[in-house]
């Protein structure tokens, strides 16, 4: 896989929580397209409209209330991580904890509410 494109509604919004609160830089900007240096895979950013107008598909006004999946990021320090979006508005969906095989794991949402999955290295 090369890159997932994340369907938004408030594009500075989203940049806010991604590029400014997880600390993710832009590897390139195109009008409403926003690429972000995740690693291997790209992460990319479009607003809804922008893709309504560009490729005809019925996408949605808004976000759904369904979650069909997640993104994960492995971060250093899941709970500091949780601490620092917590005080910036950012909704946690799951607080940090520790799972069975010893990774701890949290969720939180983005602005649009796809589930966001922080958790620590199991290497």
């Amino acid at each position: 896989m090369r890159y997932n494109i994340l369907y938004v509604t408030d594009l500075e919004k989203s940049l806010t929580f991604y590029r400014d609160l997880l600390g993710i830089p832009i590897k390139a900007q195109h009008g409403t397209y926003t690429e972000l240096d995740t690693g291997a895979t790209i992460l990319a950013l479009n607003t809804r409209e922008s893709v309504r107008e560009l490729t005809n598909l019925p996408v949605p006004d808004k976000a759904s209330s369904s979650q069909t999946f997640e993104l994960g990021f492995v971060v250093e320090d899941v709970i500091g991580i949780v601490e620092h979006l917590r005080e910036n508005g950012v909704s946690v969906l799951l607080e940090p904890i520790i799972k069975p095989w010893g990774q701890t794991v949290a969720y939180v949402a983005d602005p649009d509410g796809h589930f966001i999955e922080l958790c620590s290295s199991l290497d």
